[in-house]
């Protein structure tokens, strides 16, 4: 068997202490106003089989032909990892008869899996946000998702380097019928065309609109526009939210080139793009899916989701310094003069932790003298020492030290008062 050092697998993102505390603390601050929005909580699996994002995600997206993490069970059954939340979470509701003539609004986080090119705000393995919303037809569903996304960036103090882009791709009838206009144009152009936008052409023709190859996009210029084969009801429905938008004084740019990765959206799609992080700009995205549940075996149902990247919003955050490494968070750090005094200092931090003060106690492992200790307990950025001798086994009281106010001194006192005195002085 080899020594050499076994690396991480590319692509695969892992938080150090410290920075993961930092992720953690803001992922909880996003859910906090999601869940105020009265959204519930949902757990869906990591793993599912591949028919769901074949048929879900679409079989000609990049990401069923190229970015999945595929195996075969021992049955030889086609299982992946989930590259995305919304099919899974379709599959789930609707498998637990929850979406058919009723109304849901969910919730859920975790990583996701995409086999792409490592860089930059973008991993093999990724953490998302997602957001979602069942039985609403109208346009008052989207603004809300809209507002709600807003109101995360105002907690987070993002907004000011986001900007809020919106299309209409219309009904899938309309999309049809662009699609086979959009070809029909592209076709005699073909050979001009990018790699990529030429193996689109006949497979997902609407992902060329969003290529980034500047000969491509020069084409693009005369090619028909998607807006031209809006039915009414569409037109009248986006036109709608943006009075919405208007009205709540929410900044919009159309992006008629904006059509989103995925098979399933319909009608109102949006990103949210962050100009602080280079390419990998979209830190937010979503829209409607009205025909997803249908797709996947259920009734129609209207459907609206979004989901945030977390790492790329977390560059954001970084750009404009508004975030810093979590040090290991101790609040208590407890120091034992003796060996045998190791119980004594076990159960004084298990009743400091079961008080209900909240604090974070951590107990002294590894021996070493008094100096030795306190110097542990200032490397861990503990505020508060709780000295545990002799003396203070006879007395049933504990030592407390303030490690970041000399002036504050020594004080013996019963563990009861030591905690009032530790949450008195932190409050």
């Amino acid at each position: 068997m080899s020594n050499s050092r076994v690396q991480s697998v590319r692509g695969m993102r892992e938080a150090m202490p410290g920075i993961a505390s930092k992720i953690s603390e803001i992922q909880e601050r996003v859910l906090q106003t999601i869940r105020s929005y009265a959204y519930d909580e949902i757990q869906i699996p990591l793993l599912e089989y591949t028919e769901l994002f074949a048929r879900g995600v679409g079989e000609a997206t990049d990401i069923v032909e190229k970015e999945m993490y595929s195996l075969e069970d021992r049955d030889g059954v086609s299982l992946s990892l989930r590259p995305e939340g919304t099919a899974g979470c379709v599959r789930a509701l609707e498998e637990n008869g929850l979406l058919y003539n009723q109304t849901q609004k969910v919730f859920y986080a975790g990583p996701m899996f995409r086999y792409e090119k490592p860089q930059k705000g973008r991993y093999r393995q990724f953490n998302q946000i997602g957001v979602e919303a069942y039985g609403f037809s109208g346009p008052d569903i989207d603004l809300e998702q809209i507002l709600l996304a807003r109101d995360i960036w105002k907690g987070l103090g993002l907004s000011k380097v986001l900007t809020l882009e919106i299309n209409n791709l219309g009904s899938l009838e309309s999309r049809r019928k662009y699609r086979s206009a959009l070809v029909e144009f592209l076709q005699p152009n073909k050979a001009v065309l990018d790699e990529d936008s030429q193996r689109r052409l006949q497979s997902n023709p609407l992902r060329i609109l969003d290529t980034k190859n500047e000969k491509t996009k020069l084409i693009l210029e005369k090619a028909p526009r998607l807006e031209e084969f809006l039915d009414s009801e569409s037109k009248e429905r986006f036109s709608r939210l943006c009075t919405l938008l208007t009205e709540q004084e929410q900044d919009y740019v159309i992006n008629p080139f904006l059509v989103r990765g995925l098979d399933y959206y319909t009608d109102c799609v949006f990103e949210w793009k962050a100009n602080n992080v280079g390419a990998q700009d979209t830190i937010c995205a979503g829209g409607r899916y009205d025909g997803l549940v249908e797709r996947l075996g259920g009734r129609q149902t209207p459907a609206i989701g979004f989901a945030i990247g977390l790492e790329r919003m977390i560059l954001a955050l970084d750009a404009l310094e508004q975030t810093q490494e979590s040090p290991v968070s101790v609040d208590v750090y407890v120091c034992f003069l003796e060996e045998s005094f190791l119980v004594k200092a076990i159960n004084t931090a298990d009743g400091i932790r079961e008080s209900g003060s909240g604090l974070k106690v951590r107990v002294h492992m590894g021996g070493g003298n008094l100096k030795k200790q306190l110097k542990r307990a200032d490397a861990v950025g503990a505020k508060w020492a709780v000295l545990i001798g002799e003396d203070e086994v006879k007395q049933n009281i504990v030592t407390l030290k303030n490690l970041r106010d000399s002036e504050d001194g020594q004080t013996g006192l019963p563990i009861e008062g030591a905690i009032k005195k530790i949450m008195s002085d932190n409050s």
